[in-house]
C-alpha cells in the first residue's frame, strides 16, 4: 500500500520561547553548505521529551537541527556532539541512520551547541498510526519483523569496524545500569510511591553472569522509527541516538518491553500506550522475545531480568518527572498523576519476579 504525503510526520508552528535566530543561522548554513539556495523555512517538532527538534527548510535541502533544550549543559544527558559522532560512525554500516551534515560548538550562533543533519521523509508511527495509514494484519506482522530485524541489525554492528569501541566503557554496564537507576529512583523517591528496594535487591542479585556489549539504542520504539511513505512496513530511518552507548542488548530489548502494550493487556497499561503495538498482526511480548533470542542465537529460556529492569527503569524516568511536578518545578498537569503509574510499573515488576520464580 502507499500512503499519502498527508501522512508523513510533519513538523509545526515553533513554541513560544524556543525560536531560532534566523538570518544569523541561515548565514551560518549558507557558509558551511554554500549549496543552499532560497530562503529558509523553520517549523518544530512536538515529539521528543527533551532535545528540542527544528525543520529547516531551504528551495533545494530539507534539514533537521537538533540543539539542547534551554538552560541545560552540553556535557550532560544532552551531549550533541556525540550524538553526532556516534550517527556518522554508523552510517557507512547501518543505513536507517540520517546523513549528518554539521556540528557546531560555538554556542553564539543559536545559543546552544546544535548539529543539522538531512530530513528522513516518512510516517513515525506514534500512539496510533495516520488515518490513511491502513495496514491488513500481514502487514502489520511485517512492520512488526522489520522493526525488530532493525534492531538486530543494530546490534549486529561491527563496533570495532564502526570506531565506536571506545564510546563507553562497556564491560559491566549490566552493574552499572542496575546500580545507576536504583539511584536514580531514590533521589526521586517521594512520600505516594513504593520504596523499590525488593526489587532492585532482586535486580541485584539476579543479574546474568554473562553479558555481551554492543552497539544499544535505549529508546529503540515505534515512534522513534520512520516508515517509507510507499510501503509503510519497511523502515527507513532510526532516531533520537541521545541514550545511545555500547551496552547489552538484551537489556536494549527489556527497554523496548517496557513500552510494549499489547492488545490484552489491563486497561492501567493501555492508557499508557505511544505506540501501535496493540494492532492485531503485531507479536505479544513474548514472541518478541522468541523472535529476538531465535534470530540471535540466545536462549529466551528466562528473560525476566530484562523485563523486570525495562520497567524499573520507565519507573524511574517517569518518577523523575513527576519528582519535578512534586516540587513545583513543572505544572504540567500531564504530570499530576505519574505517581499512580509508578506504583503500578512496580505491581508489574512484583509480578513478574513471582513468576520468574528467582529469589
Amino acid at each position: 500500500m502507499t500512503a499519502s504525503n498527508r501522512s508523513e510526520d510533519q513538523a509545526g508552528q515553533v513554541r513560544s520561547g524556543e525560536e531560532l535566530p534566523v538570518a544569523q543561522l541561515q548565514q551560518w548554513l549558507q557558509q558551511q553548505l554554500p549549496e543552499l539556495s532560497g530562503e529558509m523555512q523553520v517549523s518544530q517538532y512536538s515529539g521528543g521529551a527533551s532535545n528540542w527538534t527544528y525543520r529547516l527548510q531551504f528551495a533545494n535541502a530539507d534539514l533537521i537541527l537538533r540543539r539542547p533544550p534551554a538552560g541545560t549543559k552540553a556535557k550532560s544527558a544532552h551531549d550533541m556532539g556525540r550524538e553526532y559522532r556516534i550517527q556518522k560512525a554508523l552510517k557507512p554500516v547501518f543505513a536507517a541512520v540520517p546523513e549528518m551534515l554539521l556540528y557546531c560548538q560555538d554556542e553564539s550562533i543559536i545559543g546552544a551547541e546544535f548539529y543539522v543533519m538531512e530530513r528522513i521523509a516518512g510516517i513515525i508511527p506514534r500512539k496510533n498510526m495516520p488515518r490513511d495509514v491502513t495496514l491488513s494484519e500481514q502487514q502489520t506482522r511485517q512492520l512488526c519483523q522489520n522493526a525488530l530485524d532493525t534492531l538486530i541489525q543494530l546490534h549486529q554492528v561491527d563496533i570495532e569496524q564502526a570506531g565506536l569501541s571506545d564510546l563507553a566503557k562497556g564491560a559491566g554496564y549490566t552493574q552499572r545500569q542496575v546500580s545507576g537507576w536504583s539511584e536514580r529512583y531514590g533521589k526521586a523517591k517521594t512520600w505516594n510511591v513504593p520504596s523499590g528496594k525488593g526489587i532492585m535487591a532482586w535486580l541485584q542479585a539476579n543479574m546474568p553472569n554473562r553479558e555481551r556489549i554492543c552497539m544499544t539504542h535505549n529508546d529503540f520504539r515505534f515512534d522513534n522509527l520512520v516508515l517509507d511513505p510507499s510501503d509503510p512496513t519497511h523502515i527507513i530511518g532510526v532516531l533520537d541516538w541521545e541514550l545511545a552507548t555500547l551496552g547489552d542488548p538484551l537489556m536494549d530489548v527489556g527497554n523496548m518491553l517496557a513500552y510494549w502494550i499489547q492488545a490484552d493487556d489491563d486497561a492501567v497499561a493501555r492508557s499508557t500506550r505511544r505506540q501501535p503495538t496493540h494492532l492485531s498482526g503485531m507479536f505479544t511480548r513474548k514472541q518478541v522475545i522468541d523472535y529476538y533470542c531465535k534470530a540471535m542465537n540466545v536462549s529466551a529460556r528466562d528473560f525476566s531480568f530484562y523485563e523486570v529492569f525495562g520497567l524499573f527503569r520507565l519507573s524511574v524516568i517517569a518518577q523523575q518527572i513527576y519528582y519535578r511536578y512534586h516540587h513545583g518545578q513543572t505544572n504540567n498537569p500531564a504530570f499530576k498523576n505519574f505517581w499512580f503509574l509508578v506504583n503500578y510499573l512496580h505491581w508489574r515488576c512484583r509480578r513478574l519476579i513471582k513468576q520468574s520464580k528467582r529469589i
